[in-house]
C-alpha cells in the first residue's frame, strides 16, 4: 500500500473538518430556542439581502438548486411574509423577490442568537481578537476561492444596504 503524500493527508483532514463544519452548521440551523427561520429561508434571505431583488432562476444558480425547489422555498417564504414579488422590468420582465422588513428583522433576530452562539464557542476556545480574526479572513480567503470556481460570487456588502432598504419602505 502506497502511503499517502502529507498533501493528500491534509487534503484528506480538510475535507473531513468541512464535513464536521458542515454537520455543525446544519445541526445549529435546526429549530433552536427563540430561532424562527427554516434553514432554507435563512440562506434564501441572506442571499436575497446582499444585493438585488432576484429571479427564481437566479437564486436557483445561485444555490445551484433545481428551480422548483427555489420555488416551493420561496412560496412558502411569500406566504409566511418573508419575502414580496416584484414584477421587473428590468430581467426580461421576469419577476424578482427581495426581503420584506419581517422578514430582515426575523433573519437579524436569528443571527443574534446565532453570534451569542459563535461568541461562546470562541470564548471556550480561548480564542483572541487576533486569532478570531485570522480564521474569519481564512474563512473569507476560502469562500472567494469556492465562488471565483462556481462563478457564484456573492456580494458581503449587505448591513448598510439592508437597514437602508428596510427604513425606506
Amino acid at each position: 500500500m502506497i502511503e499517502p503524500s502529507e498533501q493528500e493527508r491534509r487534503l484528506g483532514d480538510l475535507e473531513r473538518e468541512l464535513t464536521l463544519l458542515s454537520r455543525h452548521f446544519i445541526a445549529a440551523r435546526g429549530p433552536r430556542i427563540g430561532q424562527s427561520l427554516d434553514r432554507s429561508a435563512y440562506v434564501l434571505l441572506t442571499r436575497l439581502e446582499s444585493g438585488e431583488p432576484l429571479t427564481l432562476k437566479e437564486l436557483a444558480h445561485t444555490f445551484q438548486a433545481d428551480v422548483s425547489t427555489i420555488n416551493r422555498q420561496v412560496g412558502a417564504m411569500l406566504k409566511q411574509g418573508l419575502v414580496e414579488r416584484i414584477d421587473a422590468t428590468t430581467k426580461g420582465g421576469a419577476r424578482t423577490f427581495r426581503p420584506t422588513p419581517l422578514g430582515l428583522e426575523r433573519l437579524e433576530a436569528d443571527r443574534a442568537i446565532s453570534r451569542t452562539g459563535a461568541a461562546r464557542l470562541i470564548e471556550a476556545a480561548g480564542w483572541s481578537d487576533e486569532r478570531t480574526q485570522q480564521f474569519l479572513t481564512l474563512m473569507i480567503e476560502f469562500n472567494h476561492g469556492i465562488e471565483q470556481l462556481e462563478g457564484l460570487a456573492w456580494d458581503r456588502d449587505h448591513s448598510t444596504r439592508s437597514r437602508d432598504r428596510s427604513t425606506a419602505e
